[in-house]
């Protein structure tokens, strides 16, 4: 059975860093595109970053220039690094990943459980 595990969320102050970890195990066939969302109460979901299999990142204009996401592709995990963060960055983030699980051949949606990340001004 696929699953997505977080890991790395926690209390941290205005400016400081995160680093966030997603693993991907389960019996998988091939990883596509893996990103991060992140929703607060009371609102939708809403992207924050995506790469592609080959590495081409892409993110919400928000984060841009303070997040990096990067993955391994051996290890089938995606990061996300956060830097300079801010309150309105306090969130539950979610990882994302369409995965082809074995022995199937189409991608198929995948979410974890989230992991909190909270920035106190």
């Amino acid at each position: 059975q696929v699953q997505l595990v977080e890991s790395g969320g926690g209390l941290v102050q205005a400016g400081g860093s995160l680093r966030l970890s997603c693993a991907a195990s389960g019996f998988i066939f091939s990883v596509n595109i893996m990103g991060w969302y992140r929703q607060v109460p009371g609102k939708q979901r809403e992207l924050v970053a995506t790469i592609t299999s080959r590495g081409s990142p892409a993110y919400a204009d928000s984060v841009k220039g303070r997040f990096t996401i990067s993955r391994d592709n051996i290890k089938n995990t995606v990061y996300l690094q956060m830097n300079s963060l801010k309150p309105e960055d306090t969130a539950v983030y979610y990882c994302n990943a369409d995965i082809v699980p074995h022995p199937e051949r189409t991608g198929r949606d995948f979410w974890g459980k989230g992991t909190l990340v909270t920035v106190s001004s």
